[in-house]
């Protein structure tokens, strides 16, 4: 079965970045929080990613933050994320991730500026050749207004070795399938959105790039483990048990909902930066009552 045995496992979580009350980042809190979370059924982290609030962190903070997650966990459970829309700038920032010890990257769509899809192919692998380690392509049309085709995907995974996954948060089903039915089997497709889980396992995705693993991991990684022991029914019913979350989760911009369900789980992951708004007293009641009807402790 497609997925056995992903390169980064089954729940990889995409990290929120903890900052003090001024707003630098917390890096005690980081590794405290990256341990936690593969004591809570992370098998990898992204660090620097959208849900890390990588718009508003510096060059510097990222690779400072790559350097100390990667300290206390090792490489191979660290994907950077290093996306942006300037290419030469992604290319510096694979750079910085590699220097600062990272394990492999992550690189969104370019956002904003709109490219072809050649533009897309020649913009990956620009990146895929800057740098031997592994990258993950992610493509999020609903934040890059760019869809990363299902062409342009297998065309880079097939002319691009070092490209070897995609976390796809299209929500096209039918995208998933034709990039799954035209890459070979070492290519991962995971999925980068937490309400089609299923569905992508159902096609042959290898796994998640999760947001609500920082506050349910242990019932997404059951998910995964039902579901690959032949286990169908169970891991539908499991699956099923989580959308009230993802929904809440997702209810105002992310990373505000996970932080403020962080800080009821007593870790000090501090508030969001601007143009990101913290929860409302209103928003955060909301938040935790669903958690607390899940059964969660906050």
């Amino acid at each position: 079965m497609r997925g056995m045995q992903p390169r980064w496992g089954y729940v990889v979580t995409a990290m929120v970045t903890p900052f003090q009350v001024h707003g630098a980042i917390d890096f005690v809190e980081a590794v405290a929080l990256a341990k936690w979370l593969l004591d809570n059924s992370s098998d990898a982290l992204v660090i620097n990613g959208t849900t890390g609030e990588s718009p508003t962190t510096s060059r510097e903070e990222k690779a400072a933050l790559v350097k100390v997650i990667v300290e206390a966990i090792g490489a191979e459970k660290v994907i950077a994320g290093v996306g942006g829309n300037n290419t030469a700038e992604v290319i510096e920032a694979a750079h910085d991730a590699k220097a600062a010890g990272a394990g492999a990257l992550l690189a969104v769509v370019p956002y904003y500026n709109k490219p072809s899809q050649e533009g897309l192919y020649q913009h990956f692998k620009a990146v895929a050749s800057a740098t031997e380690l592994p990258l993950m392509l992610y493509n999020v049309p609903g934040r890059t207004i760019t869809n990363l085709e299902p062409a342009t995907v297998i065309r880079l995974a097939t002319d691009c070795p070092t490209i070897v996954a995609i976390k796809e948060a299209s929500a096209n089903l039918q995208q998933v399938g034709e990039i799954l039915l035209n890459t070979s089997e070492s290519f991962d497709v995971y999925s980068g959105d937490d309400g089609t889980i299923l569905s992508t396992l159902a096609l042959g995705g290898a796994g998640v790039v999760s947001v609500i693993s920082h506050v349910i991991g242990p019932e997404l990684q059951a998910v995964h483990q039902a579901w690959f022991a032949g286990n169908q029914a169970e891991a539908a019913e499991l699956f099923l048990r989580t959308l009230p979350v993802a929904k809440v989760m997702f209810s105002v911009p992310s990373p505000a909902p996970t932080k403020c369900a962080l800080r009821a789980f007593g870790l000090n992951v501090g508030k969001v930066r601007l143009p990101l708004v913290d929860c409302t007293e209103h928003e955060t009641e909301s938040i935790l009552s669903v958690l607390r009807e899940h059964g969660l402790s906050v």
